[in-house]
């Protein structure tokens, strides 16, 4: 259940750094309030989460998780580069968080 925590944690963390872009700098209320309300949920289901998970797995699967989540939003709706490079390295950090919880005790 720890695990699942963690994962809507990171997904929450993909929207609230999406809301902040979409924010316009706090000056569209609406997407401010979205980033508030999923930044809240983030920090929320991270806390539940490592209650079990030891801190820095679950820091390390959270900000991977919302590396990996915006990047892939950045190149899917705001036309950032998709070369091989930023692929390639996002492939290693999942290689990452896959391994973290493999290694993980939990």
């Amino acid at each position: 259940m720890a695990w699942l925590l963690l994962i809507l944690a990171g997904l929450f963390e993909v929207g609230f750094t999406t809301c902040l872009k979409l924010s316009d700098n706090f000056q569209k209320p609406g997407w401010a309030a979205g980033f508030v309300v999923c930044a809240v949920l983030s920090f929320y289901f991270l806390n539940k989460a490592t209650l079990t998970i030891p801190l820095g797995t679950a820091y390390a699967v959270w900000t991977g998780i919302g590396a990996v989540g915006t990047v892939l939003i950045g190149i899917l709706f705001f036309r950032e580069p998709g070369d091989f490079w930023r692929l390639f390295f996002i492939a290693l950090l999942i290689g990452s968080v896959i391994g973290l919880k493999t290694v993980s005790a939990h």
